[in-house]
């Protein structure tokens, strides 16, 4: 059942492969995330140069993806990270996923390098290479509209300009809003010479048990609707997590040199200049916004990073730099990062106009709209900022000191973590970098729990205040795993137990859904197994990049520098209290104090097949 098929797309030989995924492996990881991370594993040399043929990029969709299951939009893209040298992986929603699945296809694999400007063509059953230099050089709204009215009714992922000139953090996008944002997939993407995906198919998605699905799915959106959360998200979106992050005074402003920013970027402010809110494939939530400036969103995290921590108020600026970010193809976490970090830099006189070629300063709305549109075309100033965080090497060491960043992956989280002690843990250790949907155990900070349902769900010896290190590598530990679960089954983590709520869908109805699906009779501890073994396979492609405990750390800022204002006033991270929570964490995974997936382990994960 549910038996899609796996493509290798050799783009250097013009050649196709068609083949199915082992159900055995599948049984192992689900799909997803976690098959996607299978196979970059075993077929990725270490030390490769992420932009070489060598590199192997992955569109893979989730378990359920496609299905009746509510929210069952999401799929992985995938390869070595040219931005960090590690693991690259994104998730992403809308509707390209459920139509490659329709398709007739689960995953393609692309290795090798395109003589010319490509892109791939899937239909049922079928993938054909075709020509691609009629779309080079379009961006990415103009590139899905071109393909939609030339090859009728596809859904397309694609890179844009940004791809195209290898921006180290350029994004793959699909309709207005949706990307696959972070570690630069996009411009792995554009090194190998593939502009977009467009997919269409006419194929249904069998399942083993129609009855008990269509049961077990009404239930189950009955129980998301009833919800607080879910009637907030489908009416406000994600800027609602804005003002009580920033009520807290946890929003990363200026660069972190400041905790807290304007109530001008507040949700009620936002939806003034919001048409509707849409969704995606299957979602019964609605979280996104269409904005009255021509495109989707702000979510949460481009409210942050291009608002509060660019020193922008202006709400309408914020959104417009959203909607710029998403038609060139830049992920907007690292585009609001670097801004702010150079921006410090020119201001503590560290760089200067010899190196910028104009006065840099916060609050420029005009001057962060031209780097972005500079940084896509590689123009002057813009060519360097391209490099992302590689550019430690350029500036001089002691820039490192103003980065927020983890393993070179700029921070995606808008949230100031020296307040909230899980959420520093989780970005410390995720396995593409500074991260918060790897690992974020939201309920730490945004719902005050009674200690026994905190307890019921991360384990015994969790403390109730976020501020406090006590227990919180099982809040980490806890969230990674089921995460990594939701990932693999193509579910939207909005509607997955422990992200915004402490409902939603846990290992229970993961348990049902994949029953109504494949017919497999899973145990709740065989899915939190699978969560654990795609951590450790993340963790050994990282290992053998070189990742250790040294590179489990956090940006300087976050241990020297206490906050300023609010409620979060005076916190930091204290480095030996870190330094205890991290090799607790290491203990509960059944790593080395190195932060090393153990032989034995290592073995059993290479032998998977």
């Amino acid at each position: 059942m549910n038996n899609k098929k796996l493509a290798i797309v050799d783009l250097s030989k013009n050649k196709i492969t068609i083949k199915q995924t082992p159900e055995s492996l599948k049984k192992m990881l689900l799909g997803g995330r976690g098959l996607n991370s299978y196979y970059l594993n075993n077929m990725i040399k270490p030390g490769i140069d992420a932009f070489s043929p060598e590199n192997v990029l992955i569109f893979g969709t989730g378990l359920l993806t496609g299905t009746l299951v509510p929210n069952s939009s999401r799929f992985n893209v995938s390869a070595k990270s040219p931005e960090t040298g590690i693991l690259g992986d994104s998730n992403c929603g809308g509707y390209f996923a459920a139509e490659l699945r329709y398709a007739g296809f689960d995953r393609i694999i692309i290795i090798g390098k395109a003589k010319k400007p490509s892109f791939l063509y899937v239909s049922d059953d079928k993938i054909e290479i075709k020509d691609g230099k009629d779309y080079w050089g379009m961006d990415t709204t103009e590139v899905q509209k071109s393909l939609r009215k030339d090859l009728s009714h596809v859904e397309v992922a694609c890179c844009g300009v940004a791809g195209e000139n290898l921006v180290r953090f350029a994004c793959v996008r699909t309709g207005v809003k949706n990307a696959a944002g972070r570690c630069g997939l996009g411009a792995v993407m554009g090194s190998k010479n593939l502009k977009a995906i467009a997919a269409r198919g006419t194929q249904g998605i069998e399942v083993a048990n129609p009855e008990l699905m269509l049961e077990t799915v009404k239930e189950l959106k009955d129980y998301i609707m009833n919800s607080k959360i879910t009637s907030i998200l489908g009416t406000v979106g994600t800027p609602l997590l804005y003002e009580v992050s920033n009520t807290l005074g946890a929003i990363r402003t200026k660069n972190s040199q400041l905790n807290a920013w304007s109530d001008s970027l507040n949700a009620e402010v936002i939806e003034t200049f919001v048409d509707k809110m849409i969704s995606c494939s299957s979602c019964i939530v609605h979280c996104r916004h269409r904005n009255k400036l021509g495109g989707e969103g702000p979510e949460y995290t481009a409210v942050g990073l291009l608002g509060a921590n660019q020193g922008i108020e202006n709400t309408a600026n914020v959104i417009e730099l959203n909607n710029v970010c998403n038609e060139l193809g830049l992920d907007i976490s690292s585009s609001g990062t670097i801004l702010a970090w150079v921006y410090e830099l020119y201001e503590k006189g560290i760089i200067d106009k010899k190196i910028t070629g104009e006065e840099l300063r916060f609050g420029d709305f005009e001057l962060s709209k031209k780097l972005l549109y500079d940084i896509s075309r590689r123009k002057g100033f813009g060519d360097i900022l391209a490099e992302s965080t590689a550019n430690i090497k350029r500036f001089g060491k002691n820039s490192q000191d103003y980065l927020i960043a983890v393993k070179g992956l700029p921070q995606s989280d808008p949230h100031d973590c020296r307040y909230i002690k899980a959420f520093a843990l989780g970005i410390a250790t995720s396995s593409r970098g500074a991260d918060h949907l790897r690992s974020r155990p939201t309920l730490e900070i945004f719902l005050r729990l009674p200690k026994q349902v905190k307890e019921k769900i991360y384990g015994k010896g969790v403390n109730n205040d976020p501020t406090s290190y006590e227990g919180k590598e099982k809040s980490v530990y806890f969230s990674d795993n089921i995460f990594a679960a939701i990932d693999s089954l193509g579910v939207c983590k909005f509607i997955c137990h422990g992200f915004n709520s402490p409902h939603f869908i846990d290992y229970k109805w993961m348990k049902k859904l994949i029953r109504c699906t494949t017919g497999w009779q899973f145990k709740e501890k065989d899915i939190q197994d699978i969560g654990k073994r795609i951590i450790d396979i993340e963790r050994l492609f990282n290992n053998r990049e070189g990742i250790s405990r040294k590179d489990d750390t956090l940006p300087k800022r976050y241990f020297d520098d206490p906050m300023k204002l609010k409620i979060g006033k005076g916190h930091h991270i204290d480095r030996k209290e870190f330094e205890n929570l991290l090799s607790r964490y290491y203990k509960l995974r059944d790593w080395t104090d190195n932060g090393q997936v153990k032989k034995e382990r290592a073995k059993e994960l290479e032998a998977l097949a």
